[in-house]
């Protein structure tokens, strides 16, 4: 049994830290707690920035924060500023000595990284001003400040073809702008009528409200608190990830039933740090990031990276929302972790800015990494596994209203993605290969592409060993018995609904050697002139989704299900009409092992402690009775269903 320590608004750091003499700030706890220990945080706001001194020493020998039971208990990385001055009318400034931010001041630090975009030549900054909780738009310049315009759309991804409109374009009045000379920082705000100093209204100031400064801090549980606020900077994954709330590249932290929002830039890291490379393409221009990001790959295998030091988190039952690029990042240090419960929603809606690093969940080297029972909603985009996704699975996640459901990217397999709804226009962009999409519902659509000049690693089944690099020819996917709907506005060329952009796919091994063969003599450039196989089958296609040309058995219908995702109070709702040719069952059990090997890796679809995955049960975990119908619910029934799919 370990040490009990307490924190307390009205307590005393110079105290003992009893119930009765409880510390005042949770950095003392944190100062002095050992293996087996556990901090008690009771109710009030504490504003600072947790920097766990030490960690556990394994799974059941670890060091615990917690909330005290039935008490709320919030960390902010901002300060509370009164002493504001009326400029003109609306427009009120603070001067605030530079000494209150120490050797970060956001005001100062510029937003920007390897793949930030834009907006291009508009300085932005990690700082942020808020009223009663609500996060303002920083200016150009003060005389945007004193008119303030409206803006109904924001800084735009590439890939659009529309303008991203505003989640609440009226909030974009409310605008902010900074001046930081060698003694002061003053801000500039307009309040839009309300009198900053009778309102609550603050600034952030730290990097993260519960982040460590050294790495390997292993075993440590985060429970139960609300963090807000933190001025943390753009993660690319050739930079250092700090979240406002993170792991710092160690192995075993569990974070689970905390509220965190306000991020200026990502929620919860499980990521990079800095010895692998920090932002070294935008600072020498020597190299393409890519370049960069292929050395910190093999930068972390030679400072250890593997599953006995790093990753192997727990993520879940968390409340993420209102961060400007990610609610979940991490760049290898994210392996072998396990992400669930969680409701993650309004991610980089804000529009401020863009880079290529944006999602609810931005992984890259999701290596065995286990994604599911997540609400992901309302974000530009939902989840995006980048490079080495090999051995993940995303499996039973509720997604819609996101501009984007689901980004698999120049990854070799095998991964899996089962029992999902995706409920948004466009559902996946699929630019990988390897991949097994088993009883999905899929309401949008789908965009394929190979990417024959960037090669990528893959590794030895269930480690980080890194067992070769190759290019992503697209196709040695698996997709069965999802249900496939059409009808909705295309983004892209490449978008379709349905499996039909596999065409001129080969279905089997054997074929795609064969072809390869008659190409004649030749290595490397004749694997490029053969699509890869497919094995597509029992899927369902309807309201003008079409099937690939060469899938045997799938049904096909014009008919409309109507899906419609609908928020109550007691929860969210999926309702769908069923026809009878829709609940025509496949025959046989489903499991990964029919699928094979995947072509590149040569390993199979399998848990990450190397068991066979067997699909016998549907999004809500009831199990399919005798034959399983395409799509992610057991049971349906003719008519109108009405599913509660969260709450």
């Amino acid at each position: 049994m370990g040490k009990e320590y307490h924190v307390a608004v009205n307590g005393f750091d110079g105290s003992i830290g009893s119930v009765a003499e409880p510390f005042a700030t949770i950095q003392r706890a944190a100062d002095i707690a050992m293996p087996g220990d556990t901090v008690i945080v009771h109710g009030g706001q504490y504003r600072e920035w947790v920097k766990p001194a030490n960690g556990g020493s394994s799974e059941i020998c670890r060091i615990t924060y917690r909330a005290a039971e039935g008490e709320k208990v919030v960390i902010k990385g901002s300060e509370q500023v009164t002493n504001w001055e009326k400029v003109e009318e609306t427009v009120w400034k603070a001067v605030l000595p530079n000494s209150m931010f120490g050797d970060y001041n956001p005001y100062k630090e510029i937003l920007g990284g390897d793949w930030f975009v834009a907006p291009e030549g508009d300085i932005l900054h990690t700082g942020d001003v808020y009223l009663n909780g609500k996060s303002f738009y920083e200016a150009k310049s003060l005389e945007e400040v004193k008119n303030p315009v409206m803006r109904t759309e924001g800084v735009n991804p590439p890939w659009t073809k529309h303008a991203e409109p505003l989640l609440h374009p009226e909030d974009s009045i409310y605008q902010w702008y900074c001046e930081v000379d060698g003694e002061n920082t003053t801000i500039y705000a307009n309040f839009q009528g309300a009198d900053p100093n009778r309102e609550l209204t603050e600034i952030n100031v730290r990097k993260c409200c519960f982040y460590p400064v050294k790495t390997g801090r292993n075993y440590i549980t985060v429970s139960g608190f609300e963090m807000a606020q933190a001025a943390c900077p753009w993660t690319p994954p050739t930079a250092d990830q700090p979240g406002l709330l993170g792991a710092n590249w160690s192995k075993g932290w569990v974070i689970e039933n905390n509220i965190i929002h306000d991020a200026k830039c990502s929620g919860i890291s499980l990521g990079k740090e800095e010895s692998t490379g920090h932002n070294l393409c935008t600072r020498t221009h020597r190299k393409p990031g890519y370049q960069y990001q292929m050395e910190a790959v093999f930068r972390a295998r030679h400072i250890g990276w593997s599953k006995e030091t790093t990753g192997s988190h727990v993520v879940r039952n968390n409340v993420i929302y209102d961060c400007g690029q990610n609610g979940i990042v991490g760049h290898m240090g994210c392996v072998f972790s396990e992400i669930y419960g969680n409701h993650i929603y309004n991610i980089a809606v804000k529009h401020e800015y863009f880079g290529y690093e944006i999602a609810g969940i931005k992984l890259h080297a999701a290596i065995d990494v286990q994604i599911h029972h997540n609400n992901i909603h309302n974000c530009t985009l939902g989840t995006w596994l980048d490079w080495q996704a090999q051995g993940a699975r995303v499996s039973k996640n509720l997604y819609y209203n996101n501009d984007r459901d689901l980004m698999v990217e120049v990854t070799h397999g095998p991964y899996v993605v089962d029992n999902n709804i995706f409920a948004s226009d466009y559902n996946f962009d699929n630019i990988a290969q390897g991949g097994a999409y088993v009883h999905n519902l899929c309401c949008g659509t789908m965009r394929r592409e190979p990417v024959p000049d960037r090669s990528t690693p893959y590794h030895y089944p269930h480690t980080t060993e890194v067992a070769g690099t190759t290019v992503v020819y697209g196709g040695d996917d698996r997709l069965y018995r999802n249900i496939f709907l059409g009808g909705v506005k295309t983004y892209t060329e490449q978008s379709t609904c349905g499996t039909e952009g596999y065409e001129a796919s080969t279905t089997s091994l054997e074929e795609y050697i064969d072809q390869v063969l008659a190409k004649g003599v030749g290595d490397l450039e004749m694997y490029l002139l053969v699509k890869q196989p497919v094995y597509i089958n029992d899927n369902c296609y309807l309201n003008g989704a079409k099937p690939f040309e060469r899938e045997e058995n799938y049904y096909l219908s014009d008919e409309n299900p109507n899906v419609r995702i609908s928020e109550e109070e007691d929860g969210t709702y999926l309702e769908m009409t069923a026809t009878p040719g829709m609940l025509k069952a496949a025959e046989g059990e489903l499991s990964s092992g029919f699928f094979g090997m995947v072509r590149i890796v040569e390993a199979a679809y399998e848990t990450p402690d190397g068991k066979e995955i067997f699909f016998d049960s549907d999004y809500r975990g009831q199990k399919w009775e005798g034959a399983a119908l395409a799509g992610p619910f057991a049971g349906l029934k003719e008519g109108v269903n009405r599913i509660k799919v969260w709450g």
